[in-house]
């Protein structure tokens, strides 16, 4: 476990020292944030009645996906990961007496917290303060924080392992595009990224409730701005927990498949 925490450690330290990325971050999330409200706001003021969750609700989940973008995305790729697979250098990467799996989990886990941990603060400092009904709002209640605070944690995890599922497929396609790619966009459309998933229509809740990305976003942020009660919430977090184990044991078992087929050519 020592050896685990020391790579997460390492890439959590040197993601730390790319600033000028962060704050380039930092004023994309605004610009977007800003872009999605508006649109947001002018469609409520249109009249339109029965909506699935109130405005000053949606305003904060917009701005929870924004503070948290670097941490929810999916299409963040551990960009040195790919590069020694294409290139043969994974080699030494399998010839480490550790579980390779954990180490690319733990590695790409640091990475992510790096990244969120430079842009959270100004984002939410900011935010706070803006006038309604464009403010980031408080929680709900006390209760949903802390759920809101173990669901983000599961769903941090969860994200993660769906991360290391893409360099073990780029073992086999020797591509990080393609079906990577797909998985993406499939992703970022059924986690809530782009529209909180109780605007879906029937059809694509059905499609999302078979799905894991649900868990890695909408869950948490619903549940802090209160449009998920904490009574009906424990059926939802116990199919984030099993997702979560399930996708663990599935890139254990497809990388150590993978790897007895592995050829590395080079010299």
């Amino acid at each position: 476990m020592k050896a685990y925490l020391s790579y997460f450690k390492l890439k959590f330290i040197s993601g730390l020292q790319y600033r000028q990325a962060a704050l380039a971050g930092i004023s994309t999330q605004f610009f977007f944030g800003f872009v999605y409200i508006m649109i947001y706001v002018a469609f409520y003021q249109s009249g339109s009645k029965n909506l699935p969750m109130e405005l000053p609700q949606l305003i904060t989940y917009v701005w929870l996906n924004q503070t948290f973008f670097a941490l929810i995305c999916q299409f963040y790729k551990d960009s040195e990961l790919f590069t020694l697979i294409k290139t043969g250098n994974i080699s030494y990467e399998f010839s480490r007496p550790k579980n390779i799996y954990f180490l690319w989990y733990f590695k790409i886990l640091g990475q992510r917290l790096a990244n969120v941990f430079l842009r959270f603060l100004p984002l939410f400092i900011v935010t706070i303060l803006l006038p309604k009904p464009y403010n980031f709002g408080m929680p709900y209640s006390p209760m949903s924080f802390l759920v809101f605070v173990i669901t983000m944690i599961m769903g941090t995890l969860l994200i993660t392992a769906l991360s290391v599922l893409y360099p073990i497929i780029t073992l086999v396609t020797l591509n990080e595009k393609g079906i990577t790619n797909i998985l993406i966009v499939i992703a970022d459309l059924f986690s809530g990224i782009g529209i909180p998933l109780v605007f879906f229509p029937k059809f694509l809740l059905k499609i999302s409730s078979l799905l894991p990305f649900q868990y890695i976003s909408d869950l948490p942020f619903r549940i802090y701005v209160g449009n998920i009660s904490i009574s009906s919430c424990l059926k939802p977090i116990v199919i984030q927990f099993i997702w979560l184990i399930l996708l663990i044991l599935i890139g254990q078992l497809l990388l150590k498949i993978i790897i007895k087929r592995v050829e590395v050519q080079g010299g």
